[in-house]
């Protein structure tokens, strides 16, 4: 039994095998109706949600399977105090599956270690969000025709935005991409993107603030906005929230063969004159989450089916002396769980979290 936590749970291989699921789903969705008739999907949102809670609550309906959860922490036993290990072993006696959302980084990580049934995150944190990025990546194959060979233009706020990560992270591994990292400085992309995956893996890369100087080489813009919820200043959070504001202008010195996404919420940093262009396929993106999470389910229930003992991790090679400082890692607030750390990169003896991937 597996579980999807990172997007590099699965191989570029895999990956490419969810894409092809998901396009036959949205050709033929009359195939799929019964696929998952008397299983059961649970959603634990501990964070609000539009898109991701309703998408997976839509594509568990749609293979014949049924929904239950919360969408309010407020309204779970976690207001009480229960940890995630305990309400990941609750939740694994009703459901054949989890959807986890949660504002702590690694709380999904804690989840897959302890539910008896396969866990997805749904996102954590700043993190990562492995679902929107198969999303991104099934949107990108079937505007452009390719997932090789492009340049793709990640704009806005790259330090919290868990979608930028995990999307770096799965398109790095296909052939001939090139990365443009468009942020103020205060929203770098963080250091386990950068080491971790661009320049441990030689992947071209590069950082500008101009979205006007990047616009005419890019073949994919990624919009994101600046996260209010995750800024502890607000004066900094004022002071960047309109940085970025994608317009038709700029768009007139976009390639006339691209595309623009936007995980979404958006706030004002696409306006909307931009929807009725072509090129802007946000909205499609909200539609293509709905086929890949369904081609997702359909996989994890396949292989729990196949083999239903939980993936054990082995910890042996992990560091007990090195404590997480991220105020928002789940080891902060659940205090039985072990500060563990893994080594990321041998040449510069670089210890990380397990949880929140943070240096220690």
């Amino acid at each position: 039994m597996r579980s999807l936590i990172s997007i590099l749970d699965f191989s570029a291989e895999e990956i490419n095998e969810l894409v092809n699921t998901a396009r036959d789903i949205a050709d033929h969705p009359e195939s799929y109706r019964e696929k998952c008739c008397h299983k059961k999907l649970a959603t634990a949102f501990f964070e609000p949600s539009t898109r991701t809670r309703l998408s997976f609550e839509a594509a568990m309906l749609e293979l014949g399977g049924s929904v239950l959860g919360f969408s309010d922490a407020n309204s779970s036993s976690a207001a009480k105090g229960e940890s995630m290990a305990d309400t990941a072993k609750v939740l694994s006696c009703y459901a054949d599956i989890l959807a986890i959302r949660h504002p702590r980084e690694g709380a999904p990580y804690v989840a897959a270690n302890n539910a008896t049934v396969p866990v997805i995150n749904a996102g954590d944190g700043g993190h990562n969000h492995p679902t929107q990025t198969l999303t991104d990546i099934l949107t990108i194959s079937r505007e452009m025709g390719r997932l090789e060979n492009l340049t793709i233009g990640l704009c806005g706020d790259l330090k919290h935005g868990r979608t930028v990560h995990s999307l770096v992270e799965a398109m790095a591994r296909y052939e001939g991409v090139k990365f443009v990292l468009i942020s103020p400085p205060e929203l770098k992309i963080p250091g386990f993107i950068r080491f971790n995956v661009l320049e441990r893996d030689g992947i071209p890369y590069e950082e500008v603030s101009s979205l006007d100087e990047a616009m005419p080489k890019l073949d994919v813009l990624y919009m994101t906005r600046i996260q209010r919820e995750r800024f502890d200043c607000v004066e900094t959070y004022e002071r960047l929230k309109d940085t970025y504001i994608l317009n038709v202008e700029k768009m007139a010195h976009a390639k006339k063969q691209m595309c623009v996404l936007h995980p979404l919420p958006r706030v004002n940093e696409i306006s909307v004159a931009v929807d009725s262009d072509p090129r802007a396929a946000y909205f499609r993106q909200v539609l293509n989450g709905k086929y890949v999470r369904m081609a997702l389910i359909l996989k994890l229930l396949g292989e729990a089916e196949r083999n239903p003992v939980r993936q054990t991790i082995d910890i042996s090679g992990y560091l007990r002396d090195r404590t997480c400082t991220n105020p928002k890692c789940i080891c902060q607030v659940e205090q039985e769980l072990p500060h563990l750390a893994k080594l990321t990169d041998p040449r510069a003896n670089i210890y990380r979290c397990i949880y929140c991937e943070h240096k220690v």
